[in-house]
This record gives C-alpha cells, sequence and structure tokens, in this order.
C-alpha cells in the first residue's frame, strides 16, 4: 500500500508544476517549456515533462500530441491563434475562445479590463469590445458555441476553435449554411460574460480543484444558460 504522505507529495509536486504553468501564463502570455518551468520550481526538465503528462490527464492543461514538452492551452490561456487576441495594460494573449477571452480580466488580478478583438466568422467585420469585471460589456453581438458541454474535452482545441463571437445571429445563420454545419447554443453578450467571470475562479491558487459535473451544471444554471447542450432541463434559452 502507498504511503500517505508519499502520495502527498507526489500531489503536491504536481501541483506545484500546474501552479508555476498558469503564473507563467497569467504574467506573460504564452506557455513555459519544460526547461525553463524546471529552474522555476527546482526540478529537472525530465520530472517537468512528466509532470505536464499528469496534468494533461487531469485536463489542466492540453498538451500538442506531437510535442509533448508544448502546452497548448491552460484554460483560459492558449499558446495558439483560435481567432481572438487579448490585451491588457500589461499582457498580450492569445483568446483560445469567446469564453475564455471574456475570463481573463476576471482571473488575471493586474489586469481587471481588457480589450477582445477577434473578426466575424460570418461576415469578416472586425469587432472589439473592452471586457471588465464589474458589467458587460455593450454591444449587439453574440457567442455561439457548437460542441455540446459533455463532448467538449475529447478535442478540445477544436471546441474551442467553435466559440465564436458573431455580430447577430444573422451572421451565425449565414456560416451554418454556407459551412453545412449545425447551429449550436447561440447567447447574447450579457450572458457570455456570466458564463465567464467565475468560471475559472481559484486557477492561479495554490489548491485549485476543477468543478465536479453537478457544481458545473448549477453554475451554467446561474449564467442563464438552459438545456441539454448544458446538461440542464429546458426551459427556454437558444
Amino acid at each position: 500500500m502507498a504511503d500517505n504522505g508519499s502520495a502527498q507529495s507526489a500531489a503536491d509536486r504536481t501541483e506545484q508544476v500546474r501552479l508555476a504553468v498558469y503564473t507563467r501564463f497569467a504574467s506573460d502570455g504564452r506557455a513555459p517549456r519544460p526547461a525553463e518551468l524546471a529552474t522555476d520550481v527546482g526540478r529537472t526538465p525530465a520530472e517537468v515533462r512528466q509532470e505536464f503528462r499528469r496534468l494533461h490527464a487531469s485536463r489542466d492543461v492540453v498538451l500538442d500530441p506531437h510535442d509533448g514538452d508544448r502546452i497548448l492551452m491552460a484554460h483560459p490561456f492558449s499558446a495558439i491563434p483560435l481567432g481572438f487576441s487579448v490585451m491588457g495594460a500589461r499582457t498580450l494573449w492569445w483568446g483560445g475562445c469567446a469564453w475564455d477571452s471574456f475570463a481573463i480580466p476576471h482571473l488575471v488580478p493586474a489586469e481587471p479590463e481588457v480589450l477582445v478583438a477577434t473578426a466575424c466568422p460570418g461576415c469578416g467585420a472586425a469587432l472589439a469590445w473592452t471586457v471588465g469585471r464589474a458589467a458587460p460589456p455593450a454591444g449587439e453581438g453574440v457567442a455561439h458555441f457548437r460542441t455540446p458541454v459533455a463532448d467538449a474535452w475529447p478535442d478540445v482545441v477544436r471546441t474551442c476553435a467553435n466559440q465564436r463571437l458573431f455580430c447577430s445571429t444573422g451572421c451565425v445563420a449565414a456560416l451554418v449554411a454556407r459551412d453545412g454545419g449545425t447551429r449550436g447554443y447561440v447567447m447574447d453578450l450579457a450572458t457570455l460574460w456570466r458564463l465567464a467571470r467565475g468560471w475559472y475562479a481559484g486557477r492561479l491558487d495554490r489548491g485549485y480543484v476543477r468543478r465536479e459535473p453537478a457544481s458545473a451544471a448549477a453554475y451554467f444554471a446561474d449564467a442563464g444558460l438552459r438545456g441539454p447542450f448544458w446538461g440542464l432541463p429546458t426551459d427556454g434559452g437558444a
């Protein structure tokens, strides 16, 4: 039987690397490689690589399937462009998706307000909103999510790439008609802001624990989301 002290020490080592990854992403806007992160945590690059694999398995990071040294995403941060830029006063990030782009100012203490910029996938128009903590941004834009939450993780990069912001529901319809895909879930900016504001709370703190399904469902309902797309009963919604 494993010694409880050893098991706790292993968990602590993984948490140390997780926190270092997120801290680097928050401050630098990019993902650290094992060699540079090893200096931060006092471990060897090989040990950091092992922790990367554990964090990928626990869905705390997303590794490049072709390069295990490369973190693609550590939500809400992204190391790859997926349609958004998020500009704070000190840092510029790639926004992994509409959800994550709106979440960054709620998570990073030093950046209470950011400029989220993208292009409408329906018509190509440039779109930008100032997103802060006090209230949703004004505007007529909508967010369109294509993949139901229960199916998000098998190809999470593709899922995130299809959580986009549009000028209007008309532009969503134009894209769906053009590419022959299915319409997903459409929400207004206020609902997106509520979804984003507390979802990642605590992720920059030691001891963060991901939400269990029941807690996630309650959070989605409180944000104003409805229906089986979110694993919730249907009583209105998109």
